[in-house]
């Protein structure tokens, strides 16, 4: 073969092993991509895993023990009276619920030390998150009304298992009343009492800002 055809071949055998070059590191840049996402998924799979592993059910987070109403029959006392009061002045207040987006009605009556009972209902708004729950108009009627010392409060909503104040509720029933009884009721009347301090049972309060 002479010098010009050699010199004619050699480019295109040139090309040809370039070619062959970029394409054995595509195979390889695309198996260490292919091994790469395999790797991030095997993180994956294994961090969800464990999460779901790790994850405690609300179950699990709580005393179950402490979440069941106390029958009204086996603690009944001379107050059996006055608390059946306190729950016709919840429902009461459930009347005048504004709960126009939930159909959910809630009235609450808090009682003070002298006796007295001041009512509240909870009223909704169309943010949702400037709805206000029965027992915090309640309780906020009684301390603007000047009212400190505070036994016990009853809550009624038209459902078959009680229905316990939500977690703001009970903390702030907890900075201003204390560990009161906690009366549950429906339309049928009371349906179980809790203590504050089981609904709550490890409160964030002033005693932690010392």
């Amino acid at each position: 073969m002479s010098d010009s055809e050699r010199k004619g071949e050699w480019p295109v055998e040139e090309r040809r092993r370039q070619r062959e070059r970029r394409a054995g590191e595509r195979r390889r840049g695309a198996d260490r991509r292919s091994k790469a996402v395999a790797e991030i998924q095997g993180e994956r799979r294994s961090g969800q895993e464990r999460r779901d592993t790790d994850r405690r059910t609300g179950r699990d987070r709580r005393n179950e023990a402490e979440w069941q109403p106390v029958p009204i029959e086996l603690t009944a006392s001379a107050n059996f009276d006055a608390e059946m009061a306190l729950i016709a002045a919840a429902t009461d207040a459930r009347t005048h619920a504004r709960a126009a987006y939930s159909n959910f009605q809630v009235g609450a009556a808090l009682e003070t030390s002298d006796g007295q009972v001041i009512g509240g209902c909870n009223i909704e708004n169309a943010t949702y998150g400037l709805t206000l729950c029965a027992e915090r108009v309640a309780l906020v009627k009684a301390l603007s009304d000047g009212h400190a010392v505070f036994t016990r409060m009853a809550i009624v909503a038209d459902t078959g298992e009680p229905t316990p104040p939500c977690g703001p509720c009970r903390q702030l029933l907890w900075e201003y009343c204390g560990d009161i009884d906690i009366i549950v009721g429906n339309l049928n009347g009371p349906a179980g009492r809790y203590r504050l301090s089981s609904l709550l049972p490890m409160p964030f309060d002033a005693r932690l800002l010392r």
